[in-house]
């Protein structure tokens, strides 16, 4: 199989770099309840994985030296908390998609053991502990409220049950979040969990989903100040070694969110000038990962997920007569492509959170109707 994607990923290379990615096969088979069961059971059998583990854990005194299962009792599998809890968002959302598929009662079930009042009451006192301020803030906490955004939207009579029970650890998020982003004096920029662009589009949409006004003012208003007048983003330098997300993508899929449609496609002209206006001319390559068995070298089978569905986010954004479209579509369906190849489960490193990105790509979550 790893000799198999290593030729997969050197093709869509060479493909890419001679510009024939725009007539290639389609970016992806269609997305039904069998795709989806695939990556159904890649949380599954995380989400209640315990070990191995990987926590970012302050230790006030002897007290809190403890287990994943007891300082965070419903989201301590996955290998870390931001993967658990995206985790979990990822079986919401695929019962959502196919309520009927032969995973959703197992995956109901598995959410019906973590997100209980009891669970959750104790992962808002776990973060509302002392030295935990910056606990997954912004990555985790962003996801978190992707997950509650989610079961709000559904219209189920468990969702309803588990959104309640999650309220406690909701409204911990927003507030902590709601603190912080005036204090943050500049964005980090960075292709890894602390980037601020990212963070801020899941809770944008978090935002408007749940019709919190004030939390999505902020949001707005902190994008503008961070990146309004930001410009020529050095691509060129993208990525680096352990990224899996695009600072620049990640930058342009924010600030579709927030700005007009006009306002937006002059603002992406001024700072990603790289675009061509047409789809011979390669822009953007595929990454690579060297050895997806390494924790952090893995990232880059997740970096073209996420650049696959940033730049879905750009093109819902651009008018339909965009001369930028070509390339832009070129470089999304290359991506794709290669993106959900990687996402086979084979090991650990990548198949507790890659699945994740890979629903959320193939669901379209951020370019929704009610996200715009």
């Amino acid at each position: 199989m790893s000799k198999f994607l290593s030729l997969l990923f050197l093709l869509a290379l060479i493909g890419l770099a001679r510009g024939q990615d725009a007539q290639a096969t389609p970016a992806a088979a269609e997305f039904d309840a069998k795709a989806a069961e695939r990556f159904a059971k890649l949380a599954l059998a995380c989400v209640h994985k315990e070990y191995p583990n990987k926590i970012a854990h302050v230790l006030n005194s002897d007290a809190d030296v403890a287990p994943p299962h007891k300082l965070t009792p419903a989201f301590c599998g996955c290998y870390d908390w931001h993967s658990s809890v995206h985790g979990h968002w990822l079986l919401v959302r695929l019962i959502r998609t196919f309520p009927d598929a032969p995973f959703a009662q197992a995956a109901r079930e598995a959410l019906k053991q973590s997100l209980t009042a009891e669970n959750l009451k104790q992962e808002a006192a776990y973060l509302r502990g002392p030295g935990r301020s910056s606990f997954e803030r912004p990555y985790g906490l962003s996801w978190l409220l992707q997950l509650c955004a989610e079961l709000h939207e559904w219209d189920d009579p468990q969702a309803r049950e588990w959104s309640a029970n999650l309220k406690p650890l909701e409204e911990a998020a927003v507030e902590r979040l709601s603190n912080w982003l005036p204090k943050l004096s500049n964005p980090v920029r960075i292709g890894e969990h602390d980037q601020t662009a990212f963070g801020l589009g899941l809770m944008f949409d978090y935002a408007r989903a749940t019709k919190n006004d004030a939390f999505a003012k902020l949001i707005r208003d902190s994008a503008k100040k961070f990146f309004l007048a930001d410009k020529d983003c050095p691509l060129a330098y993208e990525p680096s070694g352990e990224d899996f997300l695009s600072p620049c993508l990640g930058e342009a899929d924010l600030m579709r969110r927030v700005l007009p449609q006009k306002e937006f496609a002059a603002w992406l002209e001024e700072f990603m000038p790289q675009i061509p206006v047409t789809a011979e001319v390669p822009w953007l390559r595929v990454a690579v990962s060297p050895d997806p068995s390494d924790p952090k070298l893995a990232h880059l089978d997740g970096l073209n997920l996420s650049r696959a569905w940033m730049l879905d986010g750009i093109l819902s954004a651009l008018p339909a007569d965009d001369e930028r479209r070509p390339a832009l579509q070129a470089a999304a369906d290359a991506h794709r492509r290669v993106g959900l190849a990687a996402v086979t489960g084979e090991h650990y490193e990548g198949g507790h959170w890659l699945g994740s990105f890979a629903v959320y790509l193939t669901t379209k979550r951020g370019i929704e109707p009610h996200g715009q």
